[in-house]
């Protein structure tokens, strides 16, 4: 996935600007992205932050080739310096972002993009694209995971994801939000997603009887069993037969079986005797796996009713999001440079309060509490503000302002780190176990009630006293 190149992938409009800015002297003109959402999807409390390593990947190897040149010089609208510049192109942007398995909120920059207009444009396409996608798969694999409460989620969907990056990528997103492995190989030897799985329904039918089958797989694997149990019928085949050649085949060879998997029918009641059968055969260490197109509200049914499962494959609603498949970012101008590089900061107004954006060039910060070490709230400051925490601190809902807190006892730390300084990478990727181990610790730093899955308390994002000066001083001129 990393090999190929990229650059094309862009919606056309950024070459027609991109022409355009040259074409009336801006081509070097310093403009400020950032890349932000507005909603989390599910109705959720937080999302979670992900796709960082590809986007590095991306921008690491912007190129046109011959071949693209060729293909814009076709399409007839692109003058003779424009085609020269792409040419001769090369990445000068510096670009921040929030490192992956961080829990984001609304409003707030993921990633912020300073450079020539030309560029910081032209990435729009790709900055969206790989945040949007991952960042949507790990938020609902998060979901997920907690509503198995502790037991593994795997995650099954390949088959049912939205092409090969969908299915590739969504697994590494999936893994860093918490799940335990993935089915799919390439995830894998790709990235480090440990790829599980066992048997379909066809290697059950390939035999004359189930028995047959399960005691050819238990031969080939006999140190790790797992047996799909659902080809026939659970209680009256698929589980005797289980037993009955674990107790033939695998004991007498000094093994036991692994599990089973149930991948249909009244799950819970299934669960429940199965797991009755397999105590009374001394198999208590046997583990019982679910799948069936089950989700986070299922799973958390499915554990209410009190099901004996000690592991989920979620296939469909978790690689493609199923409930709310679109992240929603959006990638806005936040400000410009002057000749002079004095920051000149532009703000998007809209009759849509949601839809309004906050100006300037900005650093997030979080702020903790000292005493239970719980997220309080995260600050959107100008980039060269610093939140001294030796002193209180003063933070205000930035619409109903009224609303104040004042702090003491607690740390502030920016999300927002370098990742690219002129076009160079600067930013040392971290491995997928450092990007999980960060998620699983950052999570658990937030509120039960910001975390919690009906009417989540929002998690508070302020804007500094000075920001929100400069976002209502534009309000009123506009």
């Amino acid at each position: 996935m990393t090999d190929r190149n990229l650059t094309m992938l862009t919606d056309f409009y950024e070459f027609t600007m991109a022409n355009g800015y040259l074409k009336n002297g801006l081509a070097d003109r310093i403009a400020y992205f950032d890349m932000f959402f507005r909603r989390i999807p599910d109705k959720g409390g937080y999302a979670i932050m992900a796709g960082v390593e590809q986007l590095c990947n991306y921008l690491n190897n912007l190129t046109f080739t011959d071949e693209d040149i060729e293909y814009l010089k076709s399409k007839g609208c692109f003058c003779e310096e424009f085609l020269e510049y792409i040419r001769n192109f090369k990445f000068e942007c510096d670009v921040w972002a929030i490192p992956e398995g961080t829990p984001v909120f609304p409003g707030e920059p993921l990633v912020t993009v300073r450079g020539p207009v030309m560029q910081a444009q032209f990435i729009e396409t790709m900055v969206l694209l790989t945040i949007n996608h991952q960042s949507l798969i790990a938020t609902k694999s998060s979901r997920i995971v907690r509503a198995a409460n502790g037991r593994a989620v795997m995650e099954f969907g390949s088959r049912r994801a939205q092409g090969a990056d969908g299915a590739v990528l969504g697994a590494r997103a999936a893994y860093i939000a918490g799940a335990s492995g993935t089915a799919c190989v390439l995830s894998d030897r790709q990235y480090g997603v440990p790829a599980v799985g066992t048997m379909a329904h066809s290697w059950v039918q390939m035999f004359d009887s189930e028995y047959e089958a399960f005691k050819a797989y238990a031969t080939v694997y006999p140190d790790s069993c797992v047996l799909l149990v659902d080809t026939y019928n659970v209680l009256r085949s698929g589980v005797p037969n289980a037993i009955k050649m674990a107790k033939e085949v695998l004991e007498p060879m000094g093994k036991r079986l692994k599990g089973v998997r149930i991948d249909s029918g009244d799950i819970a009641y299934l669960s429940k005797r199965t797991r009755e059968m397999l105590d009374e055969a001394g198999m208590q260490d046997c583990m019982i796996t679910a799948s069936n197109s089950l989700d986070e509200h299922l799973i958390r049914d499915l554990i209410a009713q009190g099901a004996c499962i000690d592991s989920f494959g979620i296939g469909e609603r978790l690689i493609t999001s199923k409930s709310e498949p679109v992240f929603g970012g959006v990638y806005k101008l936040a400000a410009l440079e002057d000749k002079q590089g004095n920051i000149i900061p532009k703000i998007k107004v809209s009759e849509n309060v949601e839809k309004i954006t906050t100006p300037h060039f900005k650093q997030v910060w979080r702020l903790t509490n000292h005493e239970d070490g719980k997220y309080i709230a995260d600050v959107l400051t100008l980039r060269d503000e610093i939140i001294d925490t030796s002193k209180p601190y003063t933070i205000f809902d930035p619409t109903h302002t009224w609303k104040k807190r004042t702090l003491i006892d607690f740390d502030a730390q920016p999300l927002l780190v370098p990742l690219f300084e002129k076009g160079k990478l600067v930013y040392d990727l971290p491995d997928i176990e450092t990007i999980r181990k960060n998620c699983r610790e950052k999570t658990a730093m937030l509120w039960s009630e910001v975390v919690r899955f009906e009417n989540p308390h929002p998690y508070y994002v302020d804007l500094s006293q000075k920001l929100w000066d400069i976002k209502r001083e534009l309000l009123e001129k506009y």
